[in-house]
């Protein structure tokens, strides 16, 4: 059965896309801990990140750095990154807009219009 997150690459569940390449995929966490947390994923479904080919982990890698680079400087704040590994069975890396606030597993409720103005923030194309 596929996860979640395939079923997204697929197109058969919606998600606010920021970023897409032919190995990996960057889209907001519908249930943020700030507002611009971001999954990046790599298109292959793998359980654990360690688990990818050499080729696959530099492409995620890749995506992260350039996804954090580019979000600070939209933002102009630090990004966090999180791996977790457990909460969905595919591979996949946190990002998170640095808040002062923030802590472990803090959730933020974000309008439709908030996530899309966010996605327009980040959107690279």
């Amino acid at each position: 059965m596929s996860s979640i997150f395939t079923k997204i690459v697929n197109g058969e569940i919606p998600c606010y896309k920021i970023y897409e390449d032919e190995k990996t995929m960057a889209f907001l966490d519908i249930n943020p801990e700030t507002p611009g947390h971001t999954l990046v994923i790599p298109k292959v479904e793998v359980d654990k990140i360690y688990e990818l080919s050499d080729e696959d982990y530099t492409a995620l890698m890749n995506t992260v750095k350039k996804l954090s680079v580019h979000m600070e400087k939209v933002l102009g704040t630090r990004t966090l990154w999180k791996v977790i590994g457990t909460d969905v069975p595919h591979a996949h890396v946190h990002l998170l807009p640095f808040d002062k606030t923030w802590h472990q597993d803090r959730h933020v409720e974000l309008t439709e219009d908030e996530f899309k103005d966010i996605q327009k923030k980040l959107e690279i194309k």
